[in-house]
């Protein structure tokens, strides 16, 4: 899995979706949208101020057509909403949307007008299985009333102004594999059964907030593929359960938090490509491993308390003084020769 935003691929679902909507409306042109959804849309709208955004969203135009609605043909359902990229809405987000019963999908992004809580209302949208708010101005808590949505597998919140705890409440959701809550305030420890019954592989970051405490022990039997819990405050002297062989980890950031483990004696994922735990006060000696990883693109273990030879052979040519300086004592090939 290489390292990319989660909005970049709904974005290009959301196109694909769309065009879809649109040539199966395109067959008929009587309005087969249903009239709940039509009124819940319109009170969206209106509780926006109207904004020219929504110019297509007119009740004598049919609402498959209606710009960023997603729209299931063989039922007449709205099942999707994506808002994006206009620097003019502002507001909150409508209480109206609970109104979208059928909603799968539901993206508001880089809208910064956007402002105020998460509201209840998104707890109604039983059917959703992906949530995307980002780079917005919303701010308060990470509702624990997301619990309730059963059917999610992604949530998707960075870029925003969410402060408190993330809420335990999202351990219990059966389905979700994907978590981003990069961006923001938040602060407390992380809920230690996160992403405990995913699926499928999991994703999960949580990079540049203030949360504290140690790296969750439970984590060691979660299969992620990708972890970034970089530039937070975390302790703790043992992070070495996210590693292991046969695990699917791909990508790891664990850098500028202050967390102190032995790195000796870890075993390191065969697929790991991307390694950052700089920053640290990990201590110890870098795994001879290393050199073997054939995926490995990106390793930085600077600014920690390390020491030893560094490994030599296979990929570690590609590698410079940057991805170790600051260090107790690591010495040779690209550092000063061990004495």
């Amino acid at each position: 899995m290489r390292k990319y935003s989660l909005v970049v691929v709904l974005l290009a679902a959301a196109a694909a979706s769309a065009s879809a909507s649109a040539a199966a409306a395109s067959s008929s042109k009587a309005d087969r949208c249903h009239s709940d959804d039509k009124r819940a849309l319109l009170a969206i709208k209106a509780a926006l101020g109207n904004p020219y955004h929504f110019a297509s969203w007119t009740p004598d135009n049919p609402c498959c057509d209606w710009y960023d609605v997603d729209f299931d043909a063989t039922n007449g359902r709205v099942v999707g909403l994506s808002i994006f990229q206009d620097a003019n809405l502002t507001g909150t987000i409508p209480d109206a949307i609970a109104g979208l019963v059928h909603l799968r999908n539901l993206m508001l992004h880089h809208l910064p007008g956007i402002s105020g809580p998460i509201p209840p209302a998104i707890a109604t949208l039983s059917n959703l299985s992906t949530l995307t708010i980002s780079y917005t101005g919303v701010s308060g808590p990470v509702p624990s009333f997301l619990g309730k949505l059963t059917a999610l597998t992604l949530l998707d919140l960075p870029f925003n102004s969410l402060t408190g705890a993330i809420p335990p409440s999202l351990a219990a959701l059966p389905y979700l594999s994907g978590i981003d809550l990069s961006r923001n305030r938040l602060t407390g420890a992380i809920p230690p059964l996160l992403l405990s019954r995913s699926p499928d592989q999991a994703y999960l970051v949580l990079s540049h907030n203030n949360l504290s405490g140690a790296i969750p022990a439970e984590f060691a039997a979660v299969n992620f593929a990708h972890l970034d819990l970089s530039r937070n405050a975390l302790t703790g002297g043992d992070a070495s359960g996210l590693f292991g062989r046969g695990k699917e980890l791909q990508y790891l950031d664990l850098s500028r938090n202050a967390l102190s483990f032995n790195l000796s004696g870890v075993e390191l994922p065969e697929q790991l490509y991307f390694v950052d735990v700089s920053h640290n006060a990990i201590y110890g000696g870098i795994p001879a491993q290393v050199a073997n990883l054939t995926n490995l693109h990106f390793f930085n273990v600077s600014y920690n308390r390390l020491c030893g030879g560094v490994p030599t052979g296979g990929n570690m040519a590609r590698l410079d003084a940057y991805n170790y300086q600051h260090n107790k004592c690591l010495c040779g090939t690209p550092l000063p020769t061990c004495k």
